[in-house]
């Protein structure tokens, strides 16, 4: 008996051995078929000539934390905005994610008894983005302004014979940072921050060609109104073709502002955004215009506090943002660089109180040391959005920091799946099988994220990235398309 017993374990210890060689085997056939294919890309496809890093990392099991795939893995390049993962990660590790930004009301000076305040009323700023946004994460303006006249009324105020001030002087620094391109800072998409902020801090233009090729443009703001900006229109109407190379230049030094620019003859009429140098000035601006309007008597304007003078503010109440997660939602699957910047500065403030870029860098830098200990050498971080292209990131250390956060539920489902925000050119995939992050700009594609599991869970943490394309971002795409579908199928 003891003797069949023997040849029983020994039986079923070759069939175990025989069934790991058999998975060595098929996982070294796996990662094998990724590299191949990687290669005929860099040799013979879309990809020639390109820098391209793939790491794969086991997140459960008895491999937790393995390299399963690693091409090219520890090159740092431009992560675009595959930084706003590092940077939603870090905050909702750091703050939690019910944590929401505040915005203090208050005034200065003195309420008679009649109900009449003789001072100013203060909108004072503490960092929230979603302020007056059009997104759904954002509370309407209207519905915002109604908490903010019901502290007033509570208060007891009910006439205001002074000013509406706009109050973000709590950030100190610029509102951009200083290593973005110097033709972005103008743009939509990288409209800077501050404590005080209303509509991600643009403006919206409707504009349309002219009657004929070399005629003005045609330009109208159309929201939010800021009667203090003078825009000289020197865009021009362009040939059939041409295209749209319209660009408002803005500045934070002057109140006076530059359309320039073609737009072609044949381009039909469209809604054009630029950034707005006056986030605080234009909230101050939309909450005066709604106190008129639903029947409140302001006898002043609207104001910066650099342009009164004033007595001590008397806080009278706080409204707040939607929770972080929210937003972090709305910044990975939108790839929103407002409100990751917004984020990004927000770390600054609450770890140094002072939200200037390089305390910014401190205080993300040491809450990724209590994320992923001793490995700071894979990333150079310089803003929150991956608009600079002097930030750097190994697809090795991604990988490992999506491993490392892959047990906060809250971050993983920030990331879209194939198919949602900006994902949606993602056809072959299937859904239910990633959460990933993309990130583009010129010469840059990268997806980072996640491989689930039939649970839904976290299985792989990936990171693919590619920079100095010589294709166009489509053809790239259906590469990196067919990388993550072989990922998937390890899983």
């Amino acid at each position: 008996m003891y003797t069949c017993f023997r040849q029983i374990v020994t039986t079923l210890a070759l069939m175990v051995a025989a069934g790991s060689a058999m998975a060595r085997t098929q996982n070294a056939a796996w990662q094998d078929s990724i590299t191949e294919y990687i290669e005929s890309q860099i040799n013979n496809g879309p990809l020639k000539g390109a820098i391209v890093g793939v790491c794969a990392v086991k997140i459960a099991g008895n491999d937790g934390g393995k390299q399963l795939v690693a091409y090219n893995a520890s090159t740092r390049m431009v992560p675009a905005s595959n930084m706003k993962l590092v940077t939603t990660g870090a905050a909702l590790h750091a703050f939690g994610p019910e944590y929401r930004f505040e915005t203090g009301i208050g005034y200065s000076g003195k309420i008679g008894p009649d109900g009449t305040l003789k001072g100013d009323v203060y909108i004072i700023g503490g960092g929230d983005p979603t302020i007056g946004a059009a997104d759904s994460t954002a509370y309407k303006a209207d519905a915002l302004f109604w908490k903010w006249k019901t502290l007033l009324a509570n208060a007891g105020i009910k006439r205001i014979d002074g000013n509406i001030i706009g109050d973000g002087s709590a950030y100190e620094g610029g509102l951009e940072n200083i290593g973005w391109e110097y033709g972005d800072v103008w743009t939509y998409y990288a409209a800077g921050t501050d404590a005080l902020c209303f509509y991600e801090n643009t403006i919206d233009l409707q504009v349309s060609a002219g009657a004929s090729v070399g005629d003005k443009v045609n330009m109208t703001q159309t929201y939010p109104e800021t009667p203090w900006l003078q825009i000289e229109n020197r865009g021009v109407t362009g040939p059939a073709g041409s295209g749209n190379s319209l660009l408002m230049q803005t500045s934070d030094l002057s109140s006076k502002a530059t359309l320039t620019g073609t737009y072609a003859i044949d381009r039909r009429p469209k809604r054009e955004q630029a950034a707005n140098k006056y986030g605080a000035l234009t909230c101050a601006h939309e909450f005066y215009k709604n106190l008129k309007v639903t029947g409140w008597e302001v006898t002043g304007t609207y104001k910066t506090p650099d342009q009164v003078g004033g007595d001590g503010v008397t806080i009278i109440g706080h409204t707040q943002s939607p929770t972080l997660a929210r937003i972090c939602r709305k910044t990975n699957y939108d790839s929103d660089n407002f409100y990751a910047e917004a984020i990004f500065r927000a770390m600054g403030e609450a770890a140094t109180e002072i939200a200037a870029y390089d305390s910014c860098l401190v205080a993300i830098n040491e809450v990724l040391e209590d994320i992923v200990p001793g490995k700071s050498g894979g990333i150079v971080q310089k803003d929150g959005s991956g608009l600079s292209r002097a930030s750097s990131i190994s697809p090795e250390w991604m990988a490992g920091y999506l491993a490392a956060m892959a047990g906060n539920k809250a971050f993983v489902e920030t990331l879209p799946h194939p198919g949602e925000g900006t994902l949606s050119a993602l056809k072959n995939l299937e859904a239910r099988n990633f959460r990933i992050k993309s990130g583009s700009m010129g010469g840059t594609l990268c997806y980072s994220g996640y491989v689930l599991d039939q649970e839904g869970n976290p299985a792989l943490s990936i990171s693919i990235m590619t920079n100095n394309l010589g294709c166009k971002l489509p053809e790239a795409r259906k590469v990196l398309e067919q990388v993550l579908l072989l990922l998937s199928r390890q899983n």
